[in-house]
């Protein structure tokens, strides 16, 4: 097995035991809920309606856009009643997945409770049944291998939908995937692909050997089963049973640049003596309402997203101006701290391809704006939506005859492809030099500084071991350097992990060089 296989696998166990445990919960719930509900709604023709009806709009949602939802209306709720409740990873994606897994299960026992043959109901009846009796001993034993079908199924989508988990902050096979897919390393995607697959398929096979055995009438398989089944979540649970009191969270977003400086921010900490754990992945909203709460210790934002998202600030204003006044609205708004710059500027930049540049005379935005409706433009999946946006176009009259929205991963060859001619790339991103394309000058400023700064969470804020471990990195990167951190992930030959990158720029830090 090569070292990339290995440094992928020994990543498994964690995550598959994180992913077992939100699966597994979610799917206990789910069947705790449906299970009144079934009985309730096949007595009941309109209850049924009702019931699978909710449970069939929940299916119309998609898995990723449900679990976004949760993160809001939990952090919300928290507010609102001034209680600790966490918005951010283990409950948001438990309450996502219970409703997801919904459907199938109530769908199943619904229809094995009402198709239980009336001759078995009269003949219970004229035993002299009770309700419960008949359910228990007649209706229930009937209508168990269609229910358990719909365990199966709600199982297996429930084990695959938790991989999308990693988005709000929960730790499963699916931060394999994400960040395999964001930094193209696919060893990473497979990995967590097959642990997802493989995990998917054990229990759908124990779960059809209970059917099967509650359909022949054979118990001892069926208890072999299950026994299996709670030994798997058992071993899961161990690892959350352990002391964590002095382990540090570190959010971050879904790009190389963020797995790569929340690794050189843990590789500190854990000088430090601090225990580590990270959360990528997050959206821009998400990491920063994170940090705010709590629920995240340390993250890496940009001030020009906090400035015209978070602060809704459109105003241009010298960049030395704009950090002291995010440090104090976060103060005093959150309680939060912002510690300081590290150094360097990661803002949006248009990139275009060398030979549209000179065939065109593209230079700036202004040139942009005047070839705009011929062109495709491509961004991340944030851009579109940002307030940033809207100030460009504000600027610029721009037209685009098409907009397409990429992971970053994708939006850079998307380029050098042709599928599209100009990007909203990013100012520190090593694939802009590499691929040689070039940046257009934003003549007007519309676009606001993007100075990467550290926030720590209200918590931690006055804990001086904690600031003086992470201190020393303000001010000390430049642009040259993140750009080669940056590449050195991000290239299709020698690719190197996150914290291979970040162990780089570490050592590079330290020795004081600059580029």
């Amino acid at each position: 097995m090569s070292e990339a296989w290995r440094q992928a696998f020994a990543r498994v166990p964690d995550l598959l035991a994180a992913h077992i445990q939100l699966s597994f919960s979610a799917l206990l719930l789910a069947l705790f809920l449906c299970f009144p509900l079934s009985i309730w709604a096949a007595r009941k023709p309109k209850v049924a309606t009702v019931i699978l009806a909710f449970a069939s709009l929940v299916q119309t949602i998609p898995a990723l856009a449900l679990l976004a939802l949760f993160y809001p209306i939990l952090l919300g709720l928290s507010v609102l009643l001034g209680e600790g409740i966490s918005a951010l990873g283990f409950l948001p994606a438990l309450l996502a997945l219970t409703l997801y897994a919904l459907l199938p299960i109530l769908r199943n026992a619904v229809t094995g409770l009402t198709g239980v043959d009336p001759a078995a109901k009269e003949a219970a009846d004229g035993l002299g049944m009770t309700a419960a009796q008949k359910l228990r001993l007649v209706e229930a034993p009937l209508a168990a291998p269609t229910i358990m079908a719909g365990i199966r199924t709600a199982a297996v989508w429930t084990i695959g939908a938790a991989t999308l988990s990693t988005t709000v902050g929960q730790a499963s096979l699916g931060d394999l995937i994400f960040a395999g897919l964001q930094t193209q390393n696919w060893t990473l995607v497979m990995a967590g692909c097959l642990a997802s697959a493989a995990l998917a398929i054990i229990v759908d096979l124990l779960l059809g050997m209970i059917e099967h055995a509650i359909a022949v009438r054979k118990k001892s398989r069926a208890w072999v089963a299950t026994a299996i089944l709670a030994i798997g979540l058992s071993a899961a649970l161990l690892p959350s049973l352990q002391s964590r009191d002095d382990v540090i969270v570190i959010g971050a977003k879904g790009f190389s640049e963020q797995f790569i400086l929340a690794r050189l921010i843990g590789g500190r900490l854990e000088e430090a003596g601090y225990e580590i754990e990270y959360r990528d992945g997050l959206g821009s909203a998400v990491v920063f309402q994170a940090v705010m709460a709590g629920d995240i210790d340390i993250s890496i934002d940009y001030s020009g997203t906090i400035w015209t998202n978070q602060m809704k600030r459109t105003a241009a204003v010298p960049t030395p101006q704009m950090l002291d006044e995010i440090a104090g609205w976060v103060s005093a708004e959150y309680g939060g701290n912002m510690l300081g710059a590290l150094g360097f500027e990661n803002t949006y930049a248009f990139a275009v391809r060398p030979e549209d540049a000179a065939d065109r005379g593209l230079a700036t935005l202004d040139d942009l704006a005047r070839y705009s409706s011929t062109f495709s433009f491509g961004t991340d999946l944030e851009f579109l939506e940002r307030p940033e946006w809207d100030m460009v176009k504000s600027a610029y009259p721009m037209r685009f005859k098409e907009e397409r929205s990429f992971n970053p991963t994708f939006m850079y060859p998307a380029l050098s492809s042709g599928e599209v001619d100009v990007i909203s790339a990013f100012s520190s991103d090593g694939r802009i030099a590499a691929n040689g394309f070039v940046v257009l000058e934003d003549t007007k400023g519309a676009v606001p500084s993007y100075e990467a700064m550290i926030l720590i969470a209200p918590n931690r804020r006055n804990e001086k071991p904690f600031v003086e471990a992470i201190k020393p990195l303000i001010g000390a990167i430049t642009v040259e350097n993140m750009r080669e951190a940056n590449y050195r992930v991000d290239r299709d030959a020698d690719k190197q992990t996150p914290e291979q990158a970040a162990k780089w720029l570490d050592r590079r830090l330290r020795n004081g060089k600059v580029e």
